[in-house]
């Protein structure tokens, strides 16, 4: 059974940046898509950012696109979200995932969650 351990959460303000880092342990999770998900009080969660198995293919929810980037080392089993010009908007509790194959695109593309990173953006 795979572990999954997120790290790089904090209280930024807004405009600022943060790196959130994922490792995986108990097996290679290198055939598989990873990704993250976040859920903010109140609200259901929402898909973030997925990687391809291979590194080579990346998604983002539009609401991120073009401050944060996901990417993968696979050898060492580790899956990163580099979040830039952060908004309040992105307070939340981040959550790495895995995926239920090669791809994924949604929310309900992973099978397995870490216990999350709480990330707190403040105006």
């Amino acid at each position: 059974q795979v572990q999954l351990v997120e790290s790089g959460g904090g209280l930024v303000q807004a405009g600022g940046s943060l790196r959130l880092s994922c490792v995986a342990s108990g097996r290679s999770v290198s055939n598989e898509a990873m990704g993250w998900v976040r859920q903010a009080p109140g609200k259901e969660r929402e898909f973030v950012a997925s990687v391809s198995w291979s590194g080579t293919s990346t998604n983002y929810a539009s609401s991120v696109k073009g401050r944060f980037t996901i990417s993968r080392d696979r050898p060492k089993n580790t899956l990163y979200l580099q979040m830039n010009n952060l908004k309040p908007e992105d307070t939340a509790t981040y959550y790495c995932a895995i995926g239920r194959g090669r791809y994924a695109t949604s929310e309900t593309d992973f099978a397995s969650w870490g216990q999350g990173t709480q990330v707190t953006v403040s105006s």
